[in-house]
């Protein structure tokens, strides 16, 4: 009974990961098709991706994408940790109130969002373009980077900062030295959630863009109404961005660990050799 069930676990787990995984790869194996068709492979060929990089439309949606993604993730970042960090020295009432009205934007509908700000940029007469996509972009991040580094704060503990002032630093360098360090898995999540959601948003970023300032996910709208294995060829790309990224990410911290526990033995068998010398000189 036991082993049916092992069984059955094993291939309900392959199966979800199939359903998962087979889109991708799907889009991958097709970007390299040599005909336009979707769904019959007639043969290898790179003219896919020689096209998206010559067109001029998609290069643009690329880099406009990229520039929002990385300014929005930047300033989002940096206002979302401060402003984290001062609710957490506020009192109980008004953080609860100001937490709640910062998670406003993660429980509404998307749609609700970018037609409210659309007509906020409307009544202020500003131009739709390259900065009101900016701007929404960084609002509509700042929630999530203060809800990944608000947990954080509220482990650590409160007399930290208050010990180091009193050894003679400053709140600024208590901050930068003692604080951020201590929440810094927070603000690195917050940041990846807040580029993925930047790189990823389509509804606000359609009813807030204008003067042909297009991401990739309006684009890809666009294209969509037509077969143009381009944007398989888009997607397999921005696949192989991620998994490097992924692979960064998980690497590195393991390297490190290894790194420390390499030094600590190290620094171990030095004391250890240090002290069993320094009894032979005794004894002697």
């Amino acid at each position: 009974m036991k082993k049916i069930f092992h069984m059955l676990r094993s291939s309900y787990i392959w199966i979800i990961l199939f359903f998962l995984y087979l889109p991708i790869i799907y889009t991958i194996v097709f970007s390299f098709n040599s005909s336009r068709s979707l769904s019959r492979f007639t043969g290898f060929s790179l003219q896919w991706y020689e096209k998206m990089l010559g067109d001029g439309a998609m290069t643009s949606s690329i880099y406009y994408t990229v520039l929002i993604a990385v300014i929005a993730t930047a300033v989002s970042t940096i206002a979302g940790t401060i402003v984290a960090i001062a609710l957490s020295k506020c009192g109980k009432v008004l953080r609860t109130l100001i937490m709640q009205v910062n998670n406003l934007p993660l429980l509404n509908p998307e749609i609700v969002t970018a037609i409210g700000l659309l007509m906020f940029f409307a009544s202020l007469n500003i131009k739709k373009g390259l900065l009101t996509m900016l701007l929404a972009h960084i609002m509509f991040c700042i929630p999530y980077v203060m809800l990944s580094i608000t947990p954080k704060l509220r482990t650590l503990d409160s007399n930290i900062a208050d010990a180091a002032m009193d050894l003679g630093a400053t709140p600024a360098y208590a901050l930068r030295k003692v604080i951020v360090p201590q929440i810094m898995p927070g603000i690195f999540s917050g940041a990846l959630i807040a580029f993925t959601m930047s790189f990823d948003d389509f509804i606000i970023s359609y009813f807030v863009t204008g003067n042909g300032v297009n991401n990739i996910s309006i684009m890809v709208y666009t294209m969509s109404k037509r077969i143009n294995p381009s944007i398989n060829a888009l997607s397999s790309i921005i696949i192989l961005l991620i998994s490097v990224v992924l692979v960064i990410i998980n690497v590195v911290p393991i390297m490190k660990e290894r790194r420390r526990k390499k030094n600590y033995e190290k620094i171990l068998r030095n004391t250890s050799h240090g002290g069993i010398a320094f009894n032979s000189m005794r004894r002697s």
